[in-house]
């Protein structure tokens, strides 16, 4: 085909989903005319972009009227939202955009809204016979004593993207210390077991067509203990071992890893998944104890598209041009090393 697909990718600022989503189409063999949109003119991807658009914030109540006018000033024939804010908001008004005759894939409501709150993740996990951490909600301080494992991490039940405003505690005291300065910013938040080690970190991807058909999976074993990709790090008092928490940019070794991605797979399966997922968890003895999932597509898609692995390449070639795409299809494998780049913007004058 030579005409281009009006793509719109929203949230495109440095570092971000958004900006994934830009770099992976790019990487497509497909023709796109890339929209980007970001709330601030001073986002990196709006330059990465054939064109581009300031929208509000998601919390702004003309949102999604603003967006879908975006939608129809450029025609646009896919959308994919690249923050959190913006998934949160758009799946609330999936029917209305796809009644401009947008493609958005994107996951059923019901499925956001149990991945984006932790607490919620845990209980279906835990109903549907799946590993996770020993977990416990943490409402007020008596809720504490209730913890007798450890170490343990205490993490946002919401948000707390990139393990911000996460601790990992060692014993009681440090629970107690970590778990009262939470309660005084959050209403609840959760309290994991630290599982496994900080060599046994992997974040999978799984990929659903618009239909809940499985398409096909991908894993990155994560070196979280790498300075761009470690957001805390702390020797134990008690076995010395290291323990680590990553953060938001993944770098590692990158392939099928077919024993924990087929529990992936199940999981997003049970969960209903329509387009992507990515799954965070801890690999030990054999078992996959997952500890996040995040509705959405992911940090690392520009790297997967690298490999041959391009999501929102594959679901519009599937859905918009009628391509059959091979279940399982092959895909490169490797080490994706990160680091950072720079974009100039000269004053003017």
């Amino acid at each position: 085909m030579t005409k281009k697909i009006n793509v719109l990718v929203t949230g495109v600022g440095g570092g971000g989903n958004g900006e994934q989503l830009v770099k992976a189409l790019r990487l497509a063999e497909t023709p796109y005319h890339l929209i980007g949109a970001d709330m601030t003119p001073l986002s990196k991807g709006l330059f990465m972009t054939d064109e581009k658009v300031i929208l509000p914030p998601a919390s702004d109540p003309d949102y999604i009227s603003a967006l879908i006018e975006v939608c129809k000033k450029y025609s646009i024939q896919a959308l994919f939202t690249g923050s959190e804010p913006e998934l949160k908001k758009v799946s609330e008004f999936q029917n209305e955009i796809r009644a401009e005759g947008i493609f958005l894939p994107m996951n059923p409501q019901a499925v956001i809204t149990v991945c984006m709150d932790k607490a919620r993740t845990m209980a279906f996990l835990k109903d549907n016979g799946f590993y996770f951490p020993a977990t416990q909600t943490i409402r007020s301080r008596d809720d504490l004593d209730l913890v007798d494992t450890f170490p343990v991490v205490l993490k946002p039940s919401v948000g707390g993207g990139g393990s911000a405003n996460c601790f990992i505690a060692q014993d009681a005291d440090e629970l107690r210390l970590f778990g009262i300065w939470m309660l005084n910013i959050y209403s609840e938040f959760i309290v994991q077991q630290y599982v496994g080690s900080a060599d046994c970190e992997y974040t999978v991807g799984v990929l659903c067509d618009m239909d809940g058909g499985l398409i096909n999976s991908i894993a990155v074993k994560k070196n979280i203990l790498s300075a761009l990709s470690n957001r805390l790090k702390i020797r134990s008092r008690y076995s010395g071992e290291l323990l680590a928490l990553s953060n938001g940019i993944t770098q590692g070794e990158i392939g099928r890893f077919p024993e924990i991605s087929a529990q992936c797979e199940k999981i997003a399966l049970r969960l209903g998944t329509r387009s992507a997922i990515n799954i965070q968890l801890r690999f030990v003895d054999g078992k996959a104890y997952v500890f996040e999932i995040n509705p959405r597509y992911s940090g690392t898609s520009s790297f997967r598209a690298m490999v041959g692995y391009n999501e929102p390449d594959i679901l519009i070639r599937k859905h918009l041009l009628g391509e059959t795409i091979q279940p399982h299809f092959p895909y490169r494998e490797g080490t994706i090393l990160r680091g950072l780049d720079e974009y100039f913007i000269e004053n003017a004058r």
